[in-house]
């Protein structure tokens, strides 16, 4: 019974002292595995990396790195990081200072001089007066003075005198902060005035370059009309075709005095027409130039059958004084030009191209092409990329023009073109009305007929005749003729400024049917601008004798 009572009192004491040993040992193992894991990686770590001072900056990679990492951060000390900012921040500081006595140094040495040079000069005025000869003489005698002497020391006195003043007037500067302003006031003034000559004469010189006559445009020309006279049997005159005046067909107008100019034009159009044949190019230019123009097209046929007329400004009876106002004034341009150069007015008076009657054309075609009922006008420097037959298909809903509108934000609107402090002006048009771009305009020249449009024209014509309501060219008084008369165009049909800006997107001229190099920066002339002269250039017809010949530089 005793036995049995042992028996169980040391089986239940027993089992909990066993699992409470166990676990206590348990416990120990782990710690135990702990230490050694954590022994056994300090020990690696330090035999990887004996001194961290020496090599802290190779790095291990992979999970060493991380533990290399931490170990440095756990021993590093915080105010060390400290130190090396405050380092930093004072050898900075060290180098400026040093620049500055640098400057300070020279500054000093320049001001050390100039004390040097007035102590000098103050001592030689005095030893000038403690001078023997001088003291005894003039000073200190009792007597008559010398006259010689006198006038020797007058004559040494002024000598300093004049040593000093220039002295004091170079050094005055340094001293004298009001007169430092002025001096910067007088150099800034200067300078803006040497600036705006240099605008003035950049700019005639830019208007100069842009309307000379190229000496490879010359050439053509003259190798042309050499051509002509060399072999007149070829070049007779033709009689009219019936295509010139069939309104079904598609009809151009283009006014120009430039061959190469005018063949790119026509040459573009048609490689770019699915049906060639139906185009017909009207081709208008000045008597110098006729002949030219003539031989050109006839050694140089149109592809794919389209027709070319060309015809000269003389040969349209009706453009005479009585019926044209722009004829009288264009007699007295040159009293107008002449009173604009002494006056020194807008440079562009001095430009021929604002005032010849074939800048003009443009408001006479219902009168220039009787039979026809539509017509797209072209501009000399403009290029053709895609069919244009469908200008002919849009439904103008009764407006004479169809051009692309060219205003954004405030620019390009009517203020910029018209005289709005004149009553008429003011009475009769939207300063904030959109201005649009000659260049590339479809014309309904039925609609023209019944709104009476050349009529407007010459009554604004007339009004202008002294420039107040505007100053140059033909778009003021296109936008007043067409006022309300033009419906608007995508913009995609014709996109402007390659003469001008360099920054017009390449897909927006990819895109475009028409590009045009408004501006100076014409594709024939030197100054072209190289991004875009390639879209004009491969029009060129280079296999063209004469364009060899003349050395086009294209």
């Amino acid at each position: 019974m005793a036995v049995a009572v042992r028996g169980t009192r040391g089986g239940g004491s027993g089992g909990g002292g066993a699992g409470f040993r166990s676990l206590f040992s348990y416990r120990i193992f782990v710690s135990a595995m702990f230490s050694l894991l954590f022994v056994a990686t300090l020990s690696v770590l330090f035999t990887s990396h004996p001194s961290t001072t020496h090599h802290h900056s190779r790095l291990p990679s992979g999970g060493n790195a991380y533990m290399h990492r931490t170990f440095l951060a756990l021993n590093s000390d915080p105010l060390k990081t400290r130190l090396d900012l405050i380092h930093k921040q004072a050898n900075d500081h060290i180098t400026l200072v040093k620049a500055y006595a640098a400057y300070a140094r020279k500054l000093k040495l320049e001001i050390s001089r100039q004390l040097k040079m007035f102590d000098d000069l103050a001592k030689n005025f005095s030893d000038l007066t403690s001078k023997p000869s001088y003291k005894s003489s003039l000073f200190e005698t009792s007597g008559n003075l010398d006259e010689d002497v006198l006038r020797q020391f007058e004559k040494e006195v002024k000598d300093r005198v004049k040593f000093a003043r220039l002295l004091i007037a170079e050094s005055k500067e340094n001293y004298d902060n009001q007169l430092k302003i002025q001096k910067l006031k007088d150099t800034i003034f200067a300078v803006n005035e040497l600036l705006g000559k240099a605008k003035k004469n950049g700019a005639f010189a830019s208007l100069i370059a842009a309307k000379s006559i190229p000496k490879s445009l010359h050439c053509l020309a003259m190798r042309l009309v050499e051509e002509r006279i060399s072999h007149p049997e070829k070049y007779k005159e033709d009689w009219p075709k019936a295509e010139f005046e069939d309104p079904s067909l598609y009809h151009y107008a283009i006014f120009t005095d430039n061959v190469i100019a005018v063949s790119v034009v026509v040459r573009s159009v048609v490689k770019n027409a699915e049906e060639p044949s139906k185009h017909v190019f009207h081709v208008v230019t000045d008597r110098m130039n006729v002949a030219a123009m003539k031989v050109w097209f006839r050694m140089r046929p149109v592809e794919g059958g389209a027709h070319v007329e060309v015809k000269a400004v003389e040969d349209y009876d009706f453009l005479s004084s009585s019926y044209v106002p722009v004829v009288g004034q264009i007699e007295s341009s040159n009293v107008q030009m002449e009173n604009a150069t002494k006056e020194g007015s807008n440079i562009k008076f001095r430009n021929p191209k604002y005032m010849p009657m074939l800048n003009h054309l443009r408001f006479y075609l219902p009168e220039m092409y009787p039979k026809l009922h539509k017509i797209l006008f072209l501009d000399d420097d403009v290029v053709v990329q895609k069919d244009l037959t469908g200008l002919w298909k849009i439904d103008l809903g009764g407006k004479v023009n169809g051009a692309v509108e060219t205003c954004f934000g405030s620019f390009h609107r009517f203020s910029q073109y018209l005289n709005f402090s004149h009553p008429l002006i003011k009475e009769r048009f939207n300063p904030k009305a959109c201005a649009w771009a000659y260049g590339m305009n479809i014309f309904d020249l039925d609609a023209w007929r019944r709104e009476k449009c050349t009529e407007t024209y010459h009554n604004w014509q007339n009004l202008n005749e002294d420039r107040t309501l505007w100053k140059l060219g033909t778009l003021p008084p296109g936008l007043m003729t067409f006022y309300s008369l033009t419906k608007s165009l995508d913009k995609s049909w014709h996109v402007l400024g390659l003469g001008y800006n360099p920054s017009i997107s390449m897909d927006e001229i990819n895109n475009a049917a028409v590009i045009h190099y408004n501006g100076n920066m014409k594709p024939w002339l030197d100054i072209a601008m190289n991004q875009y002269k390639n879209l004009w250039t491969k029009y060129v017809d280079n296999d063209m004798e004469f364009v060899q010949m003349c050395n086009f530089g294209v």
